[in-house]
């Protein structure tokens, strides 16, 4: 996961594309520009034996120029960051900032692609940048100040719903000390519930609701167990994140608890009318009662967690 902020100073939580998935996409991208590249060396060899030498040899360089840099410029122009090998794997290329990137970018990601990431340098210099960057950006998007993102996520790493008991609570939380470290933290261990053992659930989760406690107010009702705090918190910042980029775009923003942030983003539009809070008064069956702690964790439940006083 990677923080982009977006030019509203947003912070985004994306993934960014792995090494071994890049070369991947480089190898099915280097496949079809070389299907390219001898269709367009055979149509110029045709035309070089009617030609002076200086002629050939500027067609030549013409057509290396157009297969090397000409192609991937216009392909990743042209698609917004989707070249053949990168919509294969469910990579994109964007600006740092999250949106689609344009000809410049095309263009210096391309030339980069050339001078010092693939042709001169063999592939050594993308590789051994992108291990070094945490991000693992090449040289190319060093310089043109773009990333690759993977669009494709699991439907696991999504935030179980918001439980219905802490959900009026939850409204009238103070988030904004929460810092986003932390809150990607408890949200990798949320998502991660059904996979862990009891006792490190009880243990990591009595500690990660300790830390979020101390930045967070006010404090949960009694006898709510650790991970129904964090799911909590979290899906009211989530809420509030979409909440805010939607009045950002103009349209009314909705957050439907139990999916990913990254498409709680992609909000569909909708009639200009006026916003109200929801009504998160449980219905007559779900009613219990006072500081009775959530029927149904989304895993076995642990221990009950005693915020700090």
């Amino acid at each position: 996961m990677s923080d982009v902020i977006t030019g509203e100073a947003v912070p985004l939580e994306l993934r960014v594309a792995k090494l071994p998935s890049r070369a991947l996409a480089i190898i099915i991208d280097a496949a079809v520009y070389a299907a390219i590249g001898l269709a367009l060396f055979i149509l110029v060899g045709t035309v070089i034996p009617a030609v002076d030498t200086a002629l050939a040899t500027a067609l030549g360089l013409a057509a290396v120029i157009t297969m090397l840099v000409a192609v991937p410029t216009a392909v990743e122009t042209l698609t917004r960051g989707r070249s053949v090998g990168k919509l294969a794997l469910g990579l994109r290329v964007v600006r740092d900032d999250g949106g689609a990137i344009r000809a410049r970018h095309a263009l210096v990601r391309a030339l980069a692609g050339v001078f010092a990431d693939f042709v001169v340098t063999l592939g050594v210099g993308a590789v051994f940048c992108s291990m070094l960057n945490e991000r693992g950006k090449r040289i190319g998007d060093v310089l043109a100040g773009t990333l690759v993102l993977r669009e494709r996520v699991p439907a696991s790493s999504g935030l179980p719903p918001m439980p219905p008991q802490l959900a009026s609570w939850a409204s009238g939380l103070e988030l904004s000390q929460l810092p986003d470290d932390l809150a990607l933290s408890a949200r990798s261990f949320v998502s991660r519930l059904p996979q862990l053992s009891p006792q490190v659930r009880d243990d990591l989760g009595a500690r990660l609701a300790d830390q979020v406690a101390t930045v967070v107010s006010p404090p949960p009702p009694a006898d709510v167990p650790a991970w129904a705090y964090l799911v909590a918190v979290l899906n009211e910042r989530a809420r509030r994140d979409a909440a805010r980029l939607s009045q950002q775009a103009g349209t009314p923003g909705r957050y439907e608890s139990g999916t990913t942030e990254e498409s709680s983003r992609k909000l569909p539009p909708d009639p200009p009318q006026q916003q109200r809070e929801p009504d998160h008064t449980p219905e007559p069956d779900q009613q219990q009662e006072p500081g009775k702690a959530p029927d149904s964790p989304p895993a076995p439940r642990g221990g009950g967690f005693v915020p700090p006083s």
